[in-house]
């Protein structure tokens, strides 16, 4: 854990999906993919160790297409979209930051992220992320 590194606490609209998060916020992101555009988050990555749902398994509702590898999640009561397990990075959630509490977006760098490209299966895209790189 770096010393810039903060537990956030996060939930759902109605408060039924809850999770915490260990990050810095160091990048925070916009992704221009079909989806990304119309849900409008504002996004941060953490690792899987980073991220703990504390409530409201049973309550999430999973969105998946194209290649189906990412998994989005929304609240089946409240419509909310908390998080995201990534597709080029399976390892890592991608976090709505306008779900934490406490967050305050004013004066904080806004990356744009890539994504339109990403929303195609291109022929012979691998069925199956084999880790992250380590050269």
């Amino acid at each position: 854990m770096s010393h810039a590194d903060r537990v956030w606490e996060g939930s759902c609209h109605c408060g039924a999906v809850r999770f915490r998060i260990l990050s810095d916020l160091s990048d925070i992101y916009r992704c221009d993919c079909s989806l990304c555009r119309m849900k409008n988050a504002l996004m941060t990555s953490v690792r899987e160790g980073d991220f703990t749902l504390l409530a409201g398994a049973d309550s999430l509702s999973e969105y998946n297409w194209n290649t189906g590898i990412a998994r989005h999640f929304f609240c089946s009561k409240c419509g909310i979209y908390p998080f995201h397990r990534k597709r080029a990075m399976p390892d890592h959630y991608g976090v709505n930051l306008n779900c934490l509490a406490g967050f305050d977006p004013a004066g904080r760098a806004v990356r744009q992220a890539e994504g339109k490209g990403m929303s195609i299966a291109p022929e012979g895209a691998r069925d199956h992320w084999p880790g992250p790189r380590t050269a």
